[in-house]
């Protein structure tokens, strides 16, 4: 049994660099007649990020784009690792990042929710059991024995969302993907986000509505260059940054 003041996030001087190469040679004849192609430079996404996300913190991550928010999100998901630093994840997590991610295009609506599931964790009784409550939250029950390849972004995301919180994760990290569909369905996400935090899900959440940041998030961190600029209550921060960036 987990300890309700455990911190569920944990990262230490994390940096995060990319290498972007040009004129990139792809074939063995390309190579040798063109051996000075592969130019590369690298570039530092996030630069010695240290915070700690309690058990039960709702946070936002805020910032333009490519400021590093989202590079953040899938070192906390291990999608992809920092260059340098370590972090710690304690409890089961899942995750809504990129439409689409972890469901396959050829599967049905229906299958996609016994593959998605199964990666976070779950049984096959287990999603038996949620099965129902996973298509009645989704609106999709016209449409959830049709392949997937023939849904719009907006019922992705309706799919996506409804897995991931039916899934008893501790952790539920979420990216840009609530901006897609329609209004309807984006209350009801925020809605269902407010309350799995009255029950206590630990939440990341990117985005740049600031207003859905206030309304669901209790602390927000500003990202700017790969540094934090400031991390604190929600209204200061936001405050703070449209401040700065008009």
């Amino acid at each position: 049994m987990q300890k309700k003041t455990e911190n569920r996030i944990i990262v230490e001087h994390v940096y995060k660099n990319f290498n972007i190469y040009f004129d990139k040679a792809n074939s063995i004849k390309e190579k040798m007649l063109f051996w000075n192609r592969n130019k590369k430079e690298t570039r530092e996404v996030l630069k010695d990020i240290n915070l700690t996300i309690k058990n039960g913190e709702a946070v936002a991550l805020i910032g333009i784009n490519g400021s590093g928010k989202s590079t953040l999100l899938k070192l906390m998901t291990k999608i992809i690792y920092p260059t340098k630093g370590k972090i710690t994840v304690n409890g089961r997590l899942t995750s809504l990042l990129e439409l689409g991610a972890g469901f396959h295009q050829d599967f049905s609506g229906r299958e996609n929710i016994y593959f998605n599931a199964s990666i976070f964790g779950l049984t096959k009784k287990q999603i038996d059991e949620r099965l129902d409550q996973i298509i009645e939250f989704s609106e999709l029950q016209d449409f959830i024995d049709n392949p997937v390849r023939t849904y719009s972004s907006g019922m992705f995301m309706r799919l996506a969302f409804a897995v991931a919180i039916n899934v008893d994760a501790d952790i539920l990290l979420v990216d840009e993907i609530l901006s897609v569909g329609d209004a309807h369905f984006q209350e009801k996400c925020i809605n269902k986000m407010k309350e799995l935090k009255e029950q206590g899900t630990t939440m990341v959440f990117v985005t740049h509505n600031l207003g859905s940041a206030k309304e669901l998030c209790d602390r927000a961190i500003w990202l700017n260059k790969g540094e934090i600029q400031l991390d604190g209550k929600t209204d200061k921060v936001i405050d703070k940054y449209i401040e700065e960036t008009k």
